[in-house]
């Protein structure tokens, strides 16, 4: 009996998710709690291999809780640029052990990358899209290689680029077709106060003395009350998101506000 021929593998280099995917998903979930939500991407695997994006900022407290109390041991990216707050550094380790968080991975720049781009550390003061590049976006990049989405603790009331968001989208920084879920969008400002206090959370340090929303240390300045929250960041500069939720490209060469003088 002649054998049967045997079929041929194929690999499928596909995206994971599509916008269509996506439409599928903001109507099944797009009136679901953050709770219910985090169940679907957490538990059930709606969206495959999946893992949190954490600043260990301002109003991380709640998303983490949220996901503490779902799984505990789902794994949590934080981006340990070398430029926080040592408050920040501090708060992330007593939030940590407040929650019980157990799949908290920091992600650091590769050393050769600020041997060659950044060596006296400065980059950030004439270039800061391109700091954030080499110790924001390529570290979570290669992170986020072997995952299928990504949690985001963005919230729609933050900053005129977030106003629109859906729960989900597809992560357009490449042709991966990753989602990006944002169980939060919907929150304002008044619903994550009242969620804190709820649950007597600890709060990041720096928000008493002004600081609404917290980056890395030489790009975050205090906010005057009636400003956009994050105002604070990257002051002085046509910038308003570090990179890792936009379409990568910074430059080499950033162009420097008016009046500019570097530090150094």
């Amino acid at each position: 009996m002649a054998e049967a021929a045997r079929s041929i593998d194929r690999i499928d280099t596909g995206p994971r998710f599509t916008r269509a995917d996506a439409a599928v998903l903001n109507a099944r979930f797009g009136r679901a709690s953050a709770d219910e939500i985090l169940r679907a991407v957490l538990i059930d695997g709606v969206a495959g291999k999946i893992a949190l994006v954490s600043s260990f900022g301002a109003e991380s407290a709640v998303l983490l809780h949220l996901a503490s109390r779902v799984d505990p041991a789902a794994t949590v990216l934080f981006l340990e640029t070398g430029k926080h707050f040592p408050e920040t550094l501090a708060y992330r380790d007593t939030l940590v052990t407040r929650l019980g968080l157990k799949g908290v991975v920091n992600l650091r720049p590769d050393p050769a990358a600020l041997a060659a781009k950044d060596e006296s550390g400065l980059r950030w003061s004439y270039d800061p899209d391109g700091c954030c590049d080499i110790r924001k976006v390529q570290p979570l990049a290669e992170a986020l290689a072997g995952y299928d989405a990504s949690v985001t603790g963005r919230k729609a009331f933050q900053s005129a680029t977030r106003a629109d968001l859906p729960v989900f989208e597809i992560d357009e920084s490449d042709t991966a077709g990753r989602l990006k879920v944002n169980p939060l969008i919907g929150w304002s400002a008044a619903d994550l106060q009242a969620y804190l206090d709820k649950h007597d959370l600890p709060r990041h340090p720096l928000v008493e003395q002004g600081y609404p929303s917290i980056g890395c240390m030489p790009c975050t300045s205090k906010v005057a009350d009636g400003e956009d929250p994050r105002s604070g960041r990257w002051r002085g500069w046509d910038k308003t998101e570090c990179g890792i939720h936009s379409v990568p490209g910074a430059s080499d060469e950033g162009d420097l506000p008016p009046g500019y003088e570097p530090v150094f």
